[in-house]
């Protein structure tokens, strides 16, 4: 069990908690995650590790409020505990030897998990560039803090209503057209923005690591639900990664396999009422 030391709300929907959790803290690096539930009758659900204090132990996570538990845990205030908060887990991440110019690249709450990679990498005396991408100026997160981490920082946002219109592969296509040599290129977000960004550095052969997020249970590699293909043999986010060598991963059939049961929660969301659901959001209101 863990108690929640410090909140802040980074915009309407994503929320940054941070818990007194010292085991986890001395441990933990960029990279790696933990996997919370909140009661006994709560479902496990994986979260980045966004920062940590090793002196303070504590943790840093952030999430967007997108389904019960999630929600609950965003109605958890300073002082309330979380029953199980287990971690590090999964492999740090690991950059070329010698690396000295490094891209981070996050799309939307994945800058979340972007974020830590920066801040360790900076934290070396590596060279950052940080490319944010965003849809619009509302859900923009971190600026203040990718800004304190890095060597130049670019925003961008979609419709333009911020920083400069357009994707983040646009960026990264025009800092390398522009003499940007890279030792390796970092990118954190939705899949198909992480595939792009891939064909956009495979002709430039850079090294181009990318976090995967597939459905995930246990943790431990038993279940088999976060199983990718990478450079054609299966292999498991949970212990295996979450950072792969983005050139080598089948982003497709990722795609694919996150999206089987689209049609039924659709079918769901609209013919059915979860009495479970209904119950959490009576608490948290």
């Amino acid at each position: 069990m863990v108690k929640i030391v410090a909140k802040k709300e980074l915009n309407p929907t994503v929320t940054l908690l941070t818990v007194d959790a010292p085991r986890i803290a001395r441990k933990a690096q960029a990279g790696q995650f933990i996997i919370f539930r909140l009661d006994e009758q709560g479902e496990r659900i994986p979260l980045t590790i966004a920062d940590y204090d090793r002196e303070q132990g504590t943790v840093s996570i952030i999430f967007q409020k997108v389904g019960l538990s999630t929600q609950l845990l965003g109605a958890l205030e300073i002082g309330d505990t979380i029953l199980d908060f287990v971690g590090p887990l999964g492999v740090p991440t690991e950059l070329p030897q010698g690396a000295r110019r490094i891209c981070v690249i996050g799309g939307g709450v994945g800058c979340a998990i972007a974020f830590p990679q920066a801040m360790a990498l900076h934290a070396k005396g590596v060279q950052v560039d940080v490319i944010a991408g965003f849809r619009s100026k509302d859900i923009v997160i971190l600026e203040e803090e990718f800004n304190a981490v890095s060597d130049r920082f670019f925003l961008m946002t979609d419709d333009g209503s911020y920083g400069e219109k357009g994707l983040v592969t646009n960026k990264l296509q025009e800092l390398m057209d522009g003499g940007s040599r890279y030792d390796a290129v970092i990118a954190i977000g939705p899949i198909p923005m992480m595939k792009f960004v891939c064909k956009t550095t495979e002709p430039y052969q850079v090294p181009t690591i990318v976090s995967l997020n597939p459905l995930m249970i246990d943790g431990t590699g038993m279940c088999g639900c976060c199983r990718v293909t990478v450079g054609g043999k299966v292999r498991f986010a949970c212990v295996d990664g979450p950072d792969f060598d983005g050139h080598q991963v089948d982003f497709d059939e990722l795609m694919s396999r996150n999206a089987v049961y689209r049609e039924q929660e659709a079918e769901q969301k609209e013919r059915h009422t979860c009495r479970l659901e209904q119950l959490g959001k009576a608490l948290i209101q």
